[in-house]
């Protein structure tokens, strides 16, 4: 264990043991660079960045205040507070050194200040869920920058509620333009290949984090060939040792990796040119007969599992209540490092099947931004903030998930990654794992191979940087339309609540029978009160 990952794991002990206080990060260090994320980056204020101008531009005086209210998901971004053994000392072209002090809306509050010569005030909420999320915009809260999931902002950008981004958001040319200088190639081929209605996801979204879905699981119970598969979910073996994601969206995709197990795991299909297109095409049908076969193979993982869960499936691996933990790979991440703490070592493996690629975005909601150009102008700026390098670092090292920022120019990102999970030079047992993939386009550069201990072919680093073949197999969940979301939503009813369509006749007469003999009970009473208050004396 490498004192780097040491370092690290404090981090994560400190978000669980005491649910962190509002705080900030700042960059300290001794004769290296130092980045100060607790104040304005050294840097910005020593070029003009032509943001001032572009605040004058829109009409916007110096000086007058923007309220950008911004939505994201809960524990999803630095609060700071970090203690000074928390230093990350990279080993970058430039001795990057990184420690914190103010949260990461304090900073950018000052940034923003800085360089555009305007007060912004960040009205900062989280939500749980997509469809939270989604409930809060329906009954009328509003939002200008909101941060969901790949299959919601698909279905917000085919509802017309989303603000395009602007031109000036796309110019390489721009330095502060930190998310379209930075993003990594694969993922800007995802972004600009996947359309909804004709447009690109990219016209609307910027991504902030990214991942796949798999298992965790105790490799001391479960062997790593079970839990490659999604049929684990299901298998009685482990009855009440498993749990299972509470959102209709996750769990339906398992169901549909078991049921078409057979065909996904055949020669034949494996070795395609069309493989991936075809696993899309499985992976997000919603026909009649798909659903009814899923909700039966869901009503099992209901009565194998310990529990439906969001969150606490990561605490239940962590104290050994169950054995295997359906997650996405952050939160993967996140549990196994955590059980590091107690010389508990779990492991995460991706599904042979298939597995889900995720993607959180950021997009401007129509009724928030509207048509004013001083707030486009913060949520923009906002984007490129938490997009910049230094401040990508913090945010994946704080929440344990993987930035689809690879960095451009600057090697900080690669840098923390091999500061992560790169093996101690005297290390005897190591691997060669290139995430080339993500950083230059080649997986085959070795500008991009870290040397790691052999165990992180199946645990964090794994988890953050999927190789190849597991990308070979990782297609995006579509969103549903109104039909079928509405055949999904019925069909998850059935499997958590009850099943309406599962009570017979003679069911529902009894069920009718009470509600009428209730109903007589009610009115029999009442019209009692009513005697008696006719009997008693004025």
């Amino acid at each position: 264990m490498t004192a780097e990952r040491e370092n690290r794991k404090s981090a994560a002990a400190r978000i669980a043991a005491a649910g962190i206080a509002a705080a900030g990060l700042a960059v300290a260090g001794m004769p290296a660079r130092i980045l100060s994320t607790g104040a304005v980056h050294a840097e910005a204020a020593e070029k003009d960045t032509g943001a001032a101008a572009a605040g004058t531009a829109t009409g916007q005086a110096s000086g007058e205040k923007v309220t950008l209210r911004i939505a994201n998901w809960e524990e999803y971004i630095d609060e700071g507070g970090w203690d000074e053994e928390e230093a990350i000392d990279l080993d970058d072209r430039e001795g990057t050194v990184i420690l914190g002090e103010n949260s990461m809306i304090e900073d950018f509050e000052a940034w923003y200040l800085e360089n555009y010569g305007v007060e912004v005030d960040v009205e900062y909420s989280t939500f749980g869920t997509n469809e939270d999320l989604y409930n809060q915009l329906t009954l009328g809260n509003t939002f200008d920058l909101v941060c969901p999931s790949e299959y919601m902002f698909m279905k917000l950008i085919a509802e017309d509620e989303l603000k395009p981004l602007s031109e000036e958001f796309f110019d390489e040319t721009k330095e502060d333009n930190y998310y379209i200088r930075g993003v990594s190639d694969y993922i800007r081929n995802i972004f600009d290949s996947n359309t909804i209605n004709g447009a690109p996801w990219s016209r609307y979204a910027a991504g902030y984090m990214w991942g796949t879905t798999g298992i965790v699981y105790n490799p001391e119970k479960i062997t790593e060939e079970e839990a490659s598969h999604w049929a684990l979910l299901t298998d009685p073996r482990y009855k009440g040792q498993v749990t299972v994601k509470d959102n209709v969206r996750d769990s339906y995709f398992a169901a549909l990796g078991i049921l078409n197990e057979e065909e996904l795991l055949s020669p034949d299909f494996i070795n395609s040119d069309d493989r991936l297109e075809r696993i899309a095409e499985i992976m997000n049908r919603t026909d009649e007969k798909t659903v009814e076969a899923a909700e039966d193979i869901l009503k099992q993982m209901k009565e194998n599992a310990y529990s439906f869960e969001s969150d606490s499936g990561k605490a239940d691996m962590v104290t050994g209540k169950v054995l295997a933990n359906y997650q996405w790979s952050g939160d993967a991440v996140y549990t196994l490092d955590q059980a590091e703490i107690d010389d508990y070592y779990l492991a995460y493996a991706v599904p042979e099947e298939c597995t889900n690629v995720w993607f959180d975005g950021w997009v401007m909601l129509k009724d928030g931004i509207g048509d004013d150009a001083r707030k486009q102008q913060a949520a923009e700026a906002f984007i490129n903030f938490v997009s910049r390098p230094d401040n990508v670092v913090r945010n994946m090292y704080y929440i344990g998930y993987t930035s689809v920022i690879a960095g451009g120019d600057s090697d900080i990102i690669y840098a923390y990654a091999d500061w992560c999970y790169g093996a101690e030079d005297d290390a005897e047992d190591t691997i060669e794992y290139p995430v080339g993939f993500f950083f230059s386009g080649d997986n085959g550069d070795p500008d991009y191979i870290i040397t790691a201990e052999a165990d992180q072919a199946n645990r964090q680093l794994f988890a953050q940087y999927p190789p190849e073949d597991v990308l070979g197999r990782a297609v995006v969940m579509q969103y549903f339309d109104q039909e079928n979301n509405q055949r999904i939503n019925q069909m998850w009813v059935n499997v958590r609540c009850f099943d309406l369509t599962s009570i017979s006749v003679a069911d529902w007469g009894k069920m009718a029978l009470g509600v009428i003999i209730a109903a007589a009970v009610i009115f029999v009473f009442i019209k009692r009160d009513d005697i008696f208050r006719k009997k008693s004396p004025a």
